[in-house]
C-alpha cells in the first residue's frame, strides 16, 4: 500500500480536521417526516399530531414518496404506486385549504415501514431497500447488562451511503448515549480557537517555505493555482494542516462532504433526540497529535499527497466502496498499510486505540445497564493493535453485526 494513501486514511481515523465544517442543529419543535433518513421539507404546511395520529400534507408528502395522487373522495385516497392503482381508506382533513392524511396509512400503502421516534418527534419511512441499507462496520459487546455498539465511521460521505441498514437504526434507537471521538457539532469557544491557531499556524515569524523543501513548496503553489488560490495562501500553516486541506479540496471536488460523514450524521440525530453525547478524545489530544509529528514526517506526508494529488479522488471512491460493502479484509489492509511508518502508526492508531478501548471498557463496567452507540473512525477497530483485539485481550466477546 502506497504511503500517500495515509492522507485519505485520515478520513476514517480522525475527526478533528473537520471542525470548521460542522454545523449545529436544533431539536425540531414540530413533527418531522423522514423518508429513508431524508427529511421532507414543507414550504408552509407542516405535519401535525392529532390524538396520537401524525397527519401530513397529502400532496407534498406523496410527491416526496414518488407516489402519484389520483384523487380524494369521501375518505378514500386514490394513488398510483409503481404504476399500480391503489385505494387507501383513511380519514382526511382540510387544514387552511390543504388536505391532510394519516402518514402511517399512506406510508404503509406505498410499501414503506413506518416508525415513530417519540424523543425527536420524527416519523421515519423506510423502503425495503433502505431496511437492507449499506453494510458499513458495526460490532456489539455486552458485559454486566451494559451494551456497547462499535460503529466504524468514515468522516466524509455522500447520499449514496444512506440510508444505513436496519441494524444501525435499531441499535441507535435503543441507545442511552452516543459516543464519538470529538463532538464536531459544537462551535469552538475562544480558548479552543486559540488552541487551533497555535497548533496549526507558525507563531515564530517563519512560514511554510522555511520548513519544507523548495521542490515541495513549488508543487504546492502549482496545485493552489489549479484551484485559483493565491500561491502563498497556505504559507502561515504547518505541513500537516496543508496536507489535510489538500485532501479536503479533492474529496469535496469529488462530491463528498463532512456534513454527510457517518459520525456527524449520528451527532445530528443525537441532537434531535436530545441524546447525551460523550467524547472519547478531545480537540487538544487530536490536534496535538498532528502537531507533534516530526518535521520530517510532516513534509513526507505532504509530499506524498502532492505527488499523488490527481488520483486522490479515485482512492476515495475505493474507500467509499469498502465502507458501503463492509469489507473487513480491505479495511484491515488499509489499516495495516499505516504500519509502514512507525511514528505515524503509533500516533494515529496504537496510542489512540488504547485510550479509546479504555473508555469503552469503562462504559461496559458502568453498572447502570445502559447502551452506548460509539462511532469512531473505522480504521481504529481492526488489526493487532485495533480496538477489537484490545477488548478481546481484556476478556470481552466482540461480535460483528
Amino acid at each position: 500500500m502506497n504511503m500517500w494513501k495515509k492522507s485519505l486514511l485520515s478520513l476514517i481515523i480522525s475527526a478533528s480536521m473537520l471542525v470548521s465544517a460542522a454545523p449545529a442543529w436544533a431539536a425540531p419543535q414540530q413533527p418531522v417526516l423522514k423518508i429513508n433518513n431524508e427529511q421532507v421539507k414543507y414550504a408552509a404546511n407542516a405535519p401535525v399530531v392529532e390524538q396520537g395520529t401524525t397527519m401530513v400534507p397529502l400532496r407534498t408528502t406523496l410527491e416526496a414518496m414518488n407516489v402519484k395522487l389520483s384523487g380524494v373522495q369521501d375518505g378514500t385516497i386514490h394513488v398510483v404506486v409503481d404504476g399500480k392503482q391503489i385505494t387507501v381508506k383513511g380519514k382526511t382533513k382540510s387544514i387552511k385549504g390543504v388536505t391532510y392524511a394519516p402518514i402511517r396509512i399512506i406510508g404503509e400503502a406505498a410499501g414503506y415501514e413506518v416508525r415513530w421516534d417519540q424523543k425527536s418527534r420524527t416519523v421515519l419511512l423506510l423502503s425495503k431497500a433502505a431496511k437492507e441499507g449499506a453494510r458499513g462496520f458495526m460490532w456489539e459487546v455486552e458485559h454486566n447488562g451494559n451494551t456497547v455498539y462499535l460503529v466504524g465511521s468514515i468522516h466524509v460521505a455522500d447520499d449514496s451511503f444512506f440510508p444505513l441498514r436496519e441494524e444501525f437504526e435499531e441499535a441507535f434507537a435503543e441507545a442511552d448515549y452516543l459516543g464519538v471521538e470529538i463532538d464536531i457539532s459544537k462551535a469552538a469557544d475562544e480558548k479552543q480557537q486559540q488552541l487551533i491557531t497555535n497548533m496549526s499556524m507558525y507563531q515564530d515569524g517563519t512560514t511554510l517555505k522555511d520548513h519544507v523543501s523548495k521542490e515541495t513548496y513549488e508543487q504546492l503553489t502549482a496545485i493552489l493555482k489549479q484551484f485559483k488560490l493565491e500561491t502563498n495562501a497556505m504559507d502561515a500553516f504547518k505541513p500537516w494542516v496543508v496536507e489535510s486541506t489538500l485532501s479536503s479540496l479533492q474529496w469535496m471536488a469529488a462530491g463528498y462532504e463532512a456534513d454527510a460523514g457517518i459520525d456527524l450524521h449520528f451527532i445530528q440525530r443525537a441532537i434531535e433526540r436530545k441524546l447525551p453525547i460523550v467524547e472519547l478524545e478531545s480537540y487538544q489530544s487530536q490536534l496535538g497529535m498532528f502537531d507533534n509529528f516530526s518535521k520530517e514526517l510532516q513534509e513526507k506526508n505532504l509530499k506524498n499527497t502532492l505527488d499523488n494529488f490527481n488520483v486522490l479522488d479515485d482512492s476515495m471512491e475505493l474507500m467509499a466502496d469498502m465502507w458501503k460493502t463492509g469489507d473487513d479484509q480491505r479495511l484491515l489492509e488499509f489499516t495495516d498499510s499505516m504500519a509502514v511508518d512507525p511514528e505515524y502508526n503509533k500516533a494515529m492508531l496504537i496510542d489512540r486505540n488504547i485510550g479509546m478501548a479504555d473508555k469503552i471498557e469503562g462504559y461496559l463496567n458502568s453498572g447502570k445497564k445502559e447502551e452506548y452507540f460509539v462511532v469512531v473512525g473505522a480504521a481504529h477497530y481492526l488489526g493487532e493493535h485495533g480496538i477489537i483485539k484490545l477488548l478481546q485481550d481484556k476478556g470481552y466477546n466482540v461480535i460483528r453485526k
